[in-house]
């Protein structure tokens, strides 16, 4: 199975480079900047979203791929129809240590990128490890429809009441015993969609602390 180890990459403050037209219209670039990278971008269109770009951040290139543009480079996000600038890109990745996915070219992927689903801290991550792009697409739609903006709150909710008792359930193996009889995700989901964020904050730290002095 190719792509079968999956890992969340820390790309925040590190050197992101994203080549060609294709990447940019499938918001490849987008994708890392939201993630904190230091994006480079070098594709010659679509214009409206390099200029966008360029104002969120980015370094934008207005040409094609030239050998020494991964010089310093964590990752790499790249398209185009010609073989031989893939072959080169995949190159020039290879030597310089940096980790590359070309877009529809498997055989030149050091990763597959996933669809992505994110609500604030979750993200949820489809891959079918590059054997149907369209696949996954269809099913992050579905996601994004089950799990919708306030699941973002949610999120949040649960973060905040694991910081509160945290030092107070020193131990591991009850604490994950707790946690998994205290969570009731529709409660939660109900109470904070009706803008009742505190309640569901407080009704699951009586859960989790049941019977704890």
């Amino acid at each position: 199975m190719a792509f079968a180890y999956p890992v969340s990459l820390e790309v925040s403050g590190r050197s992101a480079v994203v080549i060609g037209d294709e990447t940019v219209r499938h918001g490849k670039a987008d994708a890392l900047l939201s993630a904190g990278a230091r994006v480079t971008v070098i594709a010659d269109t679509p214009a409206q979203a390099l200029a966008r770009l360029a104002d969120e951040g980015a370094t934008v290139l207005r040409r094609s791929f030239k050998p020494g543009d991964l010089a310093g480079a964590f990752v790499c996000v790249a398209s185009s129809s010609n073989p031989d600038v893939r072959e080169s890109i995949f190159r020039e990745a290879e030597e310089r240590g940096v980790l590359v996915n070309v877009m529809d070219d498997n055989p030149h992927c050091h990763f597959a990128a996933p669809a992505i689903v994110r609500r604030g801290d979750l993200v949820i991550a489809i891959s079918t490890g590059g054997r149907s792009p369209a696949l996954a697409r269809r099913l992050r739609e579905e996601l994004e429809e089950r799990f919708g903006p306030v699941w973002k709150d949610l999120v949040e909710v649960i973060g905040e009441v694991r910081e509160r008792t945290l030092a107070r359930l020193p131990d591991l193996a009850e604490r994950s015993r707790r946690w998994s009889r205290a969570l009731d995700l529709e409660e939660l989901e109900a109470l904070i969609r009706t803008g009742r964020a505190d309640e569901a904050s407080a009704s699951l730290e009586a859960r989790v602390m049941e019977g704890v002095p």
